[in-house]
């Protein structure tokens, strides 16, 4: 599996809107995430030092995907859809970059071999599941907790 610069900075940033609905009060239309501040895509890109134009776009993929809820306007910013407990590493992996595992930028499960080399569908098929297994029991809440799994 390949951690683009992409998918870094999108769970980064799911991270930050995570923390700041977790510590306001509930008043200002948490978006489902349990209350607390929104937060505009300028103070994500500089508190997580991404750049603004590529964190753009990232955020429409996270909203898209329905895991952010954008407010307009000048009180405006992103929440989250739901409590980070509710939003697993696989969620946004997923939104931002599609499979997660892919061989010749084809998931996996649509690999095709023949001959000496048909055993390798089954291995890319387990490489899969099992990163499917850490990412999606990892939330946002476990990592804003400090319980990622352990290597």
């Amino acid at each position: 599996m390949y951690i683009s610069a992409r998918a870094d900075y999108a769970l980064r940033a799911m991270l930050a809107v995570a923390d700041a609905g977790s510590t306001g009060d509930g008043g200002s239309g948490g978006g489902g995430s349990g209350g607390g501040e929104l937060v505009k895509a300028a103070s994500l890109a500089d508190s997580q030092d991404i750049p603004l134009s590529f964190l753009q776009g990232i955020l429409l993929d996270l909203r898209r995907a329905g895991l952010l809820h954008s407010h307009r306007g000048t009180e405006g910013g992103y929440a989250l859809t739901r409590p980070p407990a509710e939003i697993s590493v696989g969620d946004v992996l997923r939104a931002v970059g599609g499979a997660l595992t892919s061989v010749r930028g084809m998931p996996a499960d649509r690999t095709g071999y023949h001959g000496v080399a048909t055993g390798l569908r089954d291995v890319w098929l387990a490489v899969d599941g099992a990163i499917a297994l850490v990412v999606d029991r990892t939330t946002l809440a476990d990592l804003l907790a400090d319980r990622a799994p352990a290597p």
